[in-house]
Formats: C-alpha cells, sequence, structure tokens
C-alpha cells in the first residue's frame, strides 16, 4: 500500500475513535468508506505500470554456444548496461536490475500461461528470473547456468531497471521490438541420463548371461543325473 493510502486511512481512523454523536459517527463512517474505496482505485492505477509506457534505456546481450542448448547444462552469458546515448542522470531513479529469461511469440501460441500483457502485473512473458541485483552505472556480465525447470521453448533476455519502490521504469532485451531476432532454443530435460542408460544396458547383459549360465547349470546336472 502506497504512503498516501496508508496515511489516509490512519487519519480517518483518528477521526472515528474521537468522541461524537451519531449523526457525526454515520458521517464520518461514510467518509471512511469513501476513503477506503480512494485509496484501493489509487493504489490499483499507481500500481499498473504498462510496458508499453517504459523506456529502452538498457543494452542488453546473450551469448551462447551455437544450436540447441539443454537446461541444467549450459551456459548463457549475459551482458547489460545503460545505453550511453542517453544524457546523463537518465538512471537516476534506477536501483534494482532484473534480469530474466522470457518467451518468445512463438513459444506463445496457444499458450494462455505465457501471454504478453501490457499491464506487468499481469504479464506471463517473463517467467524466469536470471538475476535481481542492486543497480550500479557499469556493463556488467553474468554467466548463469540454464535451470533445470526450463521447458522446451524459444526464449529472449529482458532486463528491468527497478526504482526504490520496486516498480520497473525503464528496461533493455536482447532481441528487436517484434521479438524476432537473437532468440535460442532451450531444450527441457528428458528425465533419462546418459549413466543411466549405460547402467540398464550393463545390467541387461548381466541379466542374459546369468540365464545362460543358469540353464548350462541345469543342463550338466541334468546329464549327471542320467549316468
Amino acid at each position: 500500500m502506497s504512503r498516501i493510502s496508508t496515511w489516509l486511512i490512519t487519519s480517518s481512523i483518528q477521526e472515528l475513535i474521537t468522541p461524537q454523536n451519531s449523526s457525526s459517527m454515520a458521517s464520518r463512517v461514510l467518509v471512511l468508506a469513501s476513503i477506503l474505496i480512494f485509496s484501493c482505485f489509487a493504489e490499483t492505477c499507481y500500481g499498473a505500470i504498462s510496458f508499453s509506457s517504459l523506456q529502452r534505456t538498457l543494452v542488453v546481450t546473450a551469448s551462447h554456444r551455437q544450436g540447441l542448448l539443454k537446461a541444467g547444462e549450459d551456459k548463457i552469458t549475459v551482458r547489460w548496461g545503460l545505453n550511453q546515448s542517453f544524457p546523463a542522470g537518465t538512471d537516476s531513479s534506477y536501483k534494482t536490475i532484473k534480469v530474466q529469461l522470457c518467451y518468445s511469440p512463438i513459444s506463445q501460441v496457444d499458450r494462455a500461461w505465457r501471454k504478453t500483457e501490457d499491464h506487468l502485473n499481469k504479464d506471463k512473458t517473463c517467467q524466469f528470473k536470471i538475476v535481481k541485483k542492486p543497480y550500479i552505472n557499469v556493463n556488467e556480465t553474468l554467466e548463469w547456468t540454464i535451470e533445470r525447470d526450463v521447458p522446451t521453448a524459444t526464449f529472449f533476455i529482458r532486463a528491468y531497471a527497478l526504482d526504490s519502490d520496486d516498480h520497473e521504469v525503464a528496461y533493455g532485451q536482447n532481441t528487436d521490438a517484434q521479438k524476432k531476432t537473437n532468440l535460442f532454443e532451450i531444450q527441457a530435460i528428458t528425465g533419462r541420463h546418459v549413466s543411466l542408460d549405460i547402467a540398464s544396458v550393463c545390467f541387461s547383459a548381466f541379466s542374459v548371461v546369468s540365464l545362460m549360465g543358469f540353464f548350462f547349470m541345469e543342463k550338466r546336472k541334468a546329464r549327471k543325473s542320467q549316468q
């Protein structure tokens, strides 16, 4: 809740607990109810940050090996920093940087749980946190190992600059505005590992040899019993 809303509610409660006649009490209750409705509406409006309202002031790049990347194994090197073409002081309100892994449009088709919304509180484009740390006005680099719970999809990287209230005030991404360039594919963990496959083959071979040995021993016993 914002400081203004908190102050309004606190002041109204103090007024309510002040001794007064019944008529005045009813009026003050009505006023308090109106203030509560207004404060909730104001809070909603204040928190309704839209992506389209943000300036693209950050430069973000991502480098990785060529080909299909594997969750839980491959790494992505992410770099970000303020676009130096903007005037000095552009980042004066930036307090925190938040870097995320985001779904590309091709991996959002027919998937409402990944849908892009302009209202950032409803947006589901970027669901995987890479890092969140205090902002500093220098180019930063991070080597990130793709987490094991990342699903198979096509992705890009986006960074948000947050203010002291933890609200998004600017952004940058390693793709264009249409999210069509510099995309990369990640393959989810399938649940099978090379070590398990090797163990399975060895166990199968051991089972076959054991079965052959059993039949051989039984055949020898049968021959001895006949002698």
